[in-house]
């Protein structure tokens, strides 16, 4: 190809690519999209569903405590945007089924998944868990994701389209003794992520992990306080114990996370599936 003609080439691809960023800033990257999200009633799940919500994306936000919840969406609602509450308890069959019917009732569609939902479980040695305190930590942050794919995906196929994103940890990735119910839904998250992916790649689906290592708030100063108690340790010594071992000497905050989710998403990341992204001031480098 001659210079000139590649020169041309090159421009009609800018130009191009000029004109599709410039429509979809004017419409939102999530326009129109229908979001389910559960633990959407705060934290990581709220702020994931504010920052959809500015893309134009219409939600369903479901957790299980039910004035919680219908103040999140009340909040999002006054803001202008449609936002559906329904009270869930996420590790059970027939609650996932009434809330993507709710959804679809709604909205006619499912476009986005985000499996949110999650308990810290117990802070103790694994001879001190008792049977039923390891399978509700399973039963919320492991079979729930199963649950809503498996209530999420037939309408994605048909549709040829789709993004399920869950909530992993870098203790999916690595040992967190004295959490190993945590830990144990954590690396099987990311497991259920990369398999699915693979399944459903064909139909035009992506299936993505955010995992986070510690964000500020009060969910991890709950688990550090455990931590403190249950092992005769400082607060303090815990907290900068983890701030050490992060290479950037802070930890992320809810929108750092929202800003990574919007990302995984949306068509900004439309080559990337069955990905686990670590979102940790650089705590975890896998």
């Amino acid at each position: 190809m001659a210079m000139g003609e590649r020169e041309a080439l090159e421009a009609r691809i800018l130009s191009q690519r000029d004109t599709e960023e410039l429509s979809r800033d004017a419409r939102g990257l999530l326009a129109g999209q229908v979001a389910v999200i559960t633990g959407g009633n705060g934290g990581l799940g709220l702020a994931a569903a504010a920052a959809f919500a500015r893309e134009g994306a219409h939600l369903v936000l479901a957790a299980r405590s039910a004035d919680a919840l219908e103040m999140a969406a009340g909040r999002l609602r006054a803001q202008g945007v449609q936002a559906l509450a329904v009270p869930t308890d996420v590790g059970r069959a027939d609650a996932i089924e009434e809330l993507f019917a709710r959804a679809i009732e709604e909205f006619g569609q499912v476009d986005i998944l985000v499996n949110n939902a999650g308990v810290s479980g117990p802070t103790a040695p694994l001879h001190e868990i008792s049977l039923e305190a390891w399978e509700e930590t399973l039963a919320v942050d492991l079979t729930s994701a199963f649950l809503c794919a498996r209530a999420a995906l037939p309408g994605m196929i048909r549709r040829g389209r789709g993004n399920i994103l869950s909530v992993s940890s870098i203790f999916g990735k690595r040992a967190y003794p004295y959490r190993t119910p945590y830990a144990a839904a954590k690396w099987a998250l990311i497991g259920l992520t990369q398999s699915l992916a693979h399944e459903v790649g064909r139909h035009g689906i992506r299936v993505n992990a955010i995992c986070p290592g510690p964000i500020a708030g009060e969910r991890i100063e709950r688990v550090w306080r455990e931590r403190s108690l249950r092992r005769g340790i400082p607060l303090e010594a815990i907290r900068d114990k983890m701030l050490r071992m992060a290479a950037l000497r802070r930890i992320p905050e809810a929108g750092e996370f929202a800003d990574l989710a919007l990302f995984l998403v949306s068509d900004l990341s439309r080559g990337m599936t069955g990905q686990a992204i670590n979102l940790s001031a650089g705590m975890e480098m896998r």
